[in-house]
C-alpha cells in the first residue's frame, strides 16, 4: 500500500494531475479498492451457510462518486442509498435494482413509490413511514421487493457521539426499549405480512466491535420471536449495516472484515446458519486506506515562533478533521516538488501546523505536528480519506472541488483514470444562480 502510495504521488506530479494550476487532488488506489472488496466477500463467505445469500450493499454516501460505484458493482457490492441523488448515482453505476437498499430517517412519499416502482428494497424508519408505506403496497398486488423496518437497539454509543446510532435517544428507528415498543414492532409485523426484514445498524467509526455484535444479536432475537409469534419464517433477511471502524493511525488495517465476521459467529450463530439471508452496508471500511488528498504548500511561515505551511487543502475537503480533530485527526506525510517523500533535516523533524486555504483561523489539519520541514512548492499527503473526504465538499470561499483519480501502480509503470475532472470556476458561477444574477433586482 504505502510503496503504491509513493509510486502514485510522484507519477501524479509528473504526469501533471498536480502542479500550479491545479494545486490539490484526490488519488484512490484501486487494487487497495479491489482487495478492501474481496476481503469483505471472504470474510462473510467463510462464516455464512453455504447457499445463503449475501448482498454486500456500499453505503454511497461514503463515496458518490459514480466511477467508485461502478468499480465496486464489478467487484460484486450492491449499494446502499439515503438520496433521490444517490439512488441516482447508483443507477448511473449499472447498478440494478435488486442490489440497492433505500435507507433515510426522511423519505417522502415520492421517493416510496420509485422505490417500488422500481422494485429497490426499502427499510421503513418509524411507524409513520411505515403506515406511508404499506398504503402504497395496499394498491399493489404483491411488494415487488423486500420491505423491512428499521429498529434501534439501544446498545449504547461509541466514543464518537455524531456517528452512534443505537444510543437511547438516537434519531434513526423505532428504538426498541422504549415503553410499549417492542409489543408494537411485533404486531408490526403480524399485520403486515409484506414486512420481511428488519434493520439495525449501531454505529460506524469510534464503536467498538463488540457494541456492534451486540446491537445485531438483540435484531436477531427480534426477528426469532416475530417469526414465532406469527407461525411462520416471515422475516427471512436482517440487514446488519455497517461500520466497521478504521484504524487512522498507520497503514495497518485493523480491524479488519474477518475479525467481525468472526465475532458474529460467537456473538450471534442462528443469524448465520442460512435461515436468514443478509445484508451489509459497509461505507468508509472499503475505502479509506485507499485515498489520499495531495496539496501543494503555497506558503511557509510562521506565527509566534510556529512553523505553519499553508496548504490548498483545509476545511473544504476535511471538514470533519478541521471541526472535529480529536475525534478527526489524519496522517500528513510530506514530500518534495518532484513527488518523493521529503526527508527530515539534521535537526530532525520540525513541529508546524498544517493550514488550509479557508479563510478562518480554525482552518487548520493539523497543529504541532513533527514533519520535514515544509517550503513552498513542497506537497502534502493527507493519507486514509479515500472514504468521504472526496463527496462531503464544503464550499466554503467557493472553493472548487478537487479533481479526483484512480491509480493502478501494480505493474510498476502508473496509470491515472479519471473519477471526477476538478470543478471549473464557471461551473461554480453557475451553481451560484449567475443565470438568475438579475432576479432580485427586478423584486419592487
Amino acid at each position: 500500500m504505502a510503496t503504491r502510495r509513493e509510486q502514485a504521488v510522484r507519477a501524479a506530479v509528473q504526469q501533471g494531475l498536480l502542479g500550479p494550476d491545479q494545486p490539490v487532488v484526490g488519488l484512490l488506489d484501486v487494487a487497495g479498492i479491489r482487495a478492501a472488496a474481496a476481503g469483505l466477500r471472504a470474510a462473510f463467505e467463510e462464516v455464512v451457510a453455504p447457499g445463503t445469500p449475501v448482498l454486500h450493499a456500499f453505503a454511497v454516501k461514503a463515496a458518490s462518486l459514480v466511477p467508485v460505484l461502478r468499480l465496486l458493482a464489478d467487484e460484486g457490492l450492491g449499494c446502499e442509498v439515503a438520496s433521490p441523488g444517490e439512488l441516482a448515482l447508483a443507477r448511473a453505476a449499472g447498478v440494478t435494482p435488486d442490489r440497492i437498499v433505500l435507507d433515510s430517517p426522511a423519505k417522502t412519499a415520492a421517493e416510496l413509490r420509485e422505490a417500488l416502482d422500481l422494485g429497490i428494497a426499502v427499510n421503513a424508519d418509524n411507524p409513520q413511514e411505515l403506515d406511508r408505506l404499506g398504503a402504497l403496497v395496499g394498491h399493489r398486488a404483491t411488494p415487488p421487493a423486500p420491505l423491512g423496518l428499521r429498529i434501534n437497539p439501544q446498545v449504547g454509543g461509541g466514543s464518537i457521539d455524531a456517528l452512534s446510532t443505537a444510543t437511547a435517544t438516537s434519531k434513526f428507528g423505532v428504538a426498541l426499549q422504549d415503553p410499549g415498543a417492542r409489543e408494537w414492532v411485533v404486531r408490526a409485523f403480524t399485520e403486515r405480512p409484506w414486512l420481511t426484514r428488519l434493520h439495525a445498524h449501531v454505529g460506524s467509526q469510534g464503536c467498538p466491535l463488540e457494541l456492534m455484535a451486540a446491537g445485531i444479536r438483540v435484531a436477531y432475537e427480534l426477528a426469532e420471536e416475530i417469526n414465532e409469534a406469527v407461525g411462520r419464517r416471515q422475516i427471512d433477511a436482517l440487514d446488519i449495516g455497517g461500520g466497521l471502524p478504521v484504524n487512522f493511525a498507520s497503514d495497518e488495517v485493523t480491524p479488519d472484515y474477518r475479525e467481525y465476521a468472526q465475532l458474529l459467529r460467537n456473538t450471534v450463530p442462528g443469524l448465520l446458519d442460512g435461515r436468514y439471508a443478509l445484508v451489509t452496508e459497509f461505507g468508509r471500511s472499503l475505502l479509506a486506506k485507499s485515498g489520499l488528498v495531495l496539496a501543494r504548500v503555497e506558503y511557509a511561515k510562521s506565527a509566534g515562533g510556529r512553523p505553519i505551511a499553508v496548504t490548498h487543502a483545509g476545511a473544504q475537503l476535511a471538514t470533519r478533521t478541521v471541526f472535529a480533530p480529536d475525534a478527526w485527526p489524519l496522517r500528513v506525510a510530506a514530500y518534495d516538488a518532484e513527488g518523493r517523500p521529503k526527508a527530515a533535516g539534521p535537526d530532525g523533524p520540525i513541529a508546524q501546523d498544517i493550514a488550509g486555504p479557508c479563510c478562518f483561523a480554525g482552518d487548520l489539519i493539523a497543529r504541532d505536528r513533527p514533519l520535514p520541514e515544509l517550503a513552498p512548492g513542497d506537497l502534502v499527503a493527507l493519507l486514509d480519506t479515500g472514504a468521504y473526504y472526496f463527496s462531503n465538499h464544503f464550499a466554503y470561499n467557493s472553493l472548487p472541488r478537487p479533481g479526483v483519480y484512480g491509480f493502478d501502480a501494480t505493474e510498476g509503470e502508473v496509470r491515472f483514470a479519471t473519477v471526477r475532472p476538478p470543478q471549473t470556476v464557471g461551473e461554480i458561477v453557475a451553481e451560484s444562480g449567475a443565470a438568475y444574477a438579475l432576479g432580485l433586482t427586478r423584486l419592487r
